[in-house]
């Protein structure tokens, strides 16, 4: 995925937003929060988003999985500090949709992802639940 649009950087467009803290743990030896650590924290957006989003209780008996996901690294993390995670839904397919996730420093941009959530049964896609799909009107990325 190139550098994403500026658009997809305004945090006001996102519905969901939570803050985690950055460990020492997380740093590299530059004194930045290394990438690896950054791909831990767009799981617990996307974790985060999921359970307040109703997602977790909508595919109850279902497997979701992500199928693709793609990071762009737009700036440097630090410690110590905590994170902003912004996140919504994008778009809803059949048996997917599309969740993008910005999270930010301090009001800098430091990583934008982008992943498709797929819903799954006997190891199988099937198709989104009718209550994740009315619940996600109100959790979608706003224009």
């Amino acid at each position: 995925m190139p550098k994403p649009d500026s658009t997809l950087l305004d945090p006001a467009r996102y519905p969901f937003i939570t803050n985690v803290d950055v460990r020492f743990g997380d740093i590299d030896v530059n004194k930045h929060v290394n990438n690896v650590s950054l791909a831990g924290f767009i799981e617990e957006g996307r974790v985060r988003f999921h359970r307040e989003s109703g997602f977790h209780g909508a595919v109850k008996g279902l497997g979701a999985m992500v199928a693709s996901i793609a990071t762009e690294f737009v700036g440097q993390a630090y410690y110590p500090g905590s994170l902003t995670i912004h996140a919504g839904a994008l778009a809803l397919g059949r048996t997917s949709y599309q969740l993008d996730l910005l999270i930010e420093q301090d009001g800098r941009a430091v990583v934008f992802a982008r992943s498709v959530m797929v819903t799954m049964i006997d190891g199988k896609p099937c198709p989104l639940p009718d209550a994740f799909r009315e619940s996600a009107k109100a959790w979608m990325v706003r224009p």
